[in-house]
């Protein structure tokens, strides 16, 4: 198992063609300062013309949190313009998450608040344990969540089920946010890392090529009319259908072994 590290705060390590995106800062809960966005947006950029990694998954190093979001001690001290400046590097940091060409897996465990619940989100797919408490309290320090949380939790749960929780700042423990459909699938406590992996790796084991290009299509389509969408869908098989990966695979499930994928 490989490992690479990304500034003092964010950590890779391979497993096979997984890669695990650590963040690392556990004295303070994952709390994302300036230098931990930076590191998460470079080590995004890496990971995406990676081509040996298929699935990412998003971890912490804290036994007591996800992430609880932005470092607002670093930020009491800063001006408007220090805001202002800090702004482009901490969208870095979400939007490189968001715009993973693989599939992403969040593996959630105590708290995920405010932006440590946006880079969730901005995964495809989210496995939290039973201790985990999430949310999006940004109103209630007189923000709003600035990490796609406006845009990413509609998605997931509707508009009025997104505004009642951001606008009264609410948290939720990890079964009703499981029964409001905020995470995909409830573990044991401490075992989201453990499952998160196990599920990567079996995604894993199908078509890079059909992985990037099936996200790109789920991505692209969504909030299209259906007409437009299966416009989206069209381009992201033809990008497959005449690939290395799509002839490997006719061929193995013809003569009955396991696919050996070219990823191109």
């Amino acid at each position: 198992m490989g490992e690479e590290r990304y500034g003092e705060f964010v950590l890779v390590r391979r497993h096979g063609h997984v890669a695990e995106l650590v963040l690392d800062r556990p004295k303070a809960m994952n709390a994302v300062s300036t230098e931990m966005a930076r590191s998460l947006a470079a080590a995004c950029t890496a990971l995406g013309t990676d081509r040996d990694a298929r699935v990412v998954v998003l971890t912490s190093s804290s036994e007591r949190a996800f992430c609880v979001g932005a470092d607002l001690k670093e930020r009491n001290s800063f001006t408007d313009a220090d805001l202002l400046r800090q702004r482009p590097v901490a969208r870095g940091a979400y939007t490189g998450v968001l715009e993973l060409p693989v599939p992403a897996i969040a593996a959630v465990h105590g708290f995920a608040l405010g932006g440590g619940f946006e880079l969730a989100l901005a995964c495809d797919l989210i496995v939290a344990d039973e201790t985990a408490v999430v949310g999006l309290p940004e109103v209630s320090v007189g923000v709003i969540p600035g990490g796609g949380g406006t845009q990413l939790l509609p998605r997931r749960v509707g508009a009025a089920r997104a505004a009642e929780l951001i606008f009264t700042a609410r948290r939720l423990e990890a079964p009703e946010a499981a029964a409001l459909g905020l995470v995909d699938q409830l573990t044991g406590a401490g075992q989201d890392r453990e499952e998160a992996l196990a599920l990567a790796a079996r995604i894993a084991r199908n078509s890079p090529v059909g992985l990037r290009s099936a996200k790109r299509a789920l991505r692209l389509g969504q909030g299209l009319d259906l007409r437009a969408g299966l416009e989206v869908e069209d381009a992201a098989w033809r990008a497959t259908a005449f690939s290395g990966d799509r002839a490997e695979g006719v061929a193995a499930f013809n003569e009955k072994r396991a696919p050996e994928w070219p990823g191109e």
